[in-house]
């Protein structure tokens, strides 16, 4: 399976712009098990289906290892692992986000990719405090998005501070510049 779906570059500067007054920004939401996060969607480069990628001798157990992306090595990250969900399956609808984060390219495997949402400021509440398989620090807030009568919650992730940090184990000291 080798499908590819391009997603509209946007710079980060619009991005900031958007955020800082309050205006409409679009999410990429994605399944992991039963719940479905969301993630700033210019951050992503790509969707592609999964393929198995090349190994790596002693990489830590959620990295997958490693895929050739037209000349780019990209680290292939399964998401289910590193939140610890059980029973973990490939199959046809398992994609891998292919991620742009501090001038790096990353693959994050997910269960599927539902849609682009676009949230308000009004539909973004705070993340409350708790202990989970997600550190606080990466979830910006929850997003409520409504179909008629029916409502549903969306985890809204900061996925280059998770990418990033030291316990994923992808960037150089050097390559991280906030």
């Amino acid at each position: 399976m080798s499908a590819i779906t391009a997603i509209d570059p946007r710079t980060n500067a619009q991005a900031a712009a958007a955020a800082l007054h309050g205006a409409v920004r679009e999410y990429l939401s994605f399944k992991l098990g039963a719940e479905e996060y969301g993630i700033d969607i210019l951050k992503v480069q790509e969707i592609r289906g999964y393929e198995n990628p090349t190994r790596i001798a002693n990489a830590a157990h959620f990295i997958k290892g490693v895929v050739n992306l037209r000349g780019v090595i990209v680290p292939i990250v399964d998401m289910r692992l590193r939140f610890g969900l059980p029973d973990v399956q490939y199959n046809s609808f398992t994609v891998v986000i292919i991620l742009n984060i501090a001038s790096r390219t990353v693959g994050m495997v997910v269960d599927s990719v539902s849609d682009v949402l676009e949230l308000g400021g009004e539909q973004i509440k705070p993340a409350p405090e708790f202990n989970g398989a997600i550190d606080a620090a990466y979830i910006t807030g929850l997003g409520t998005i409504k179909n008629g009568d029916a409502e549903r919650m969306l985890i809204l992730m900061d996925i280059e501070q998770m990418m990033t940090a030291p316990d994923m184990g992808l960037m150089d000291d050097d390559a991280i510049t906030h």
